[in-house]
Order: C-alpha cells, then sequence, then structure tokens
C-alpha cells in the first residue's frame, strides 16, 4: 500500500489499513530506524484535556489561581 506526502505533510490512509486497525480519530506518532510507526489512539475527553493543559504547561496551581481569581471577580446578579 502506497500514501502520498502532500506539501502540507499530509497523508492519507489507505481504507483497507485503517480498516484493518479500526476507525481511530487520533494516531501516536513515533520514528524508530528511520521509519513511522503510527499507532491508533483511542482518547478519552479527560485525556484530551490533560494533553492540552501538558501542551500549555500549566500546573495545578495556575488552575487554582485562576479558579480564584474567577470567583473573586464575580458579582452576584
Amino acid at each position: 500500500m502506497l500514501a502520498k506526502l502532500t506539501s502540507k505533510n499530509q497523508l492519507t490512509l489507505p481504507k483497507s489499513a485503517v480498516q484493518a486497525v479500526g476507525a481511530a480519530e487520533y494516531f501516536d506518532v513515533q520514528t524508530r530506524d528511520g521509519q513511522i510507526i503510527l499507532t491508533p489512539m483511542r482518547l478519552q475527553r479527560a485525556d484530551a484535556v490533560r494533553a492540552k493543559l501538558a501542551e500549555l504547561a500549566l500546573t495545578e496551581q495556575d488552575i487554582t489561581d485562576a479558579v480564584a481569581w474567577a470567583r473573586s471577580e464575580a458579582k452576584p446578579a
């Protein structure tokens, strides 16, 4: 099976390859010995949130501070 890399670094996976591993929206990407290895991932919503927090480098203290700030700014109706 062949997949062509586009000018935007995108691949279209062959339908038969996707069907063989089961439908997945996300893939873990690793490189090993000059090969690209895709592993289907089934993320839970909480996993997606954790990944975004890690990407933003937010700490638990940052979240605690933000919640405290939002509560202190809230005005009763």
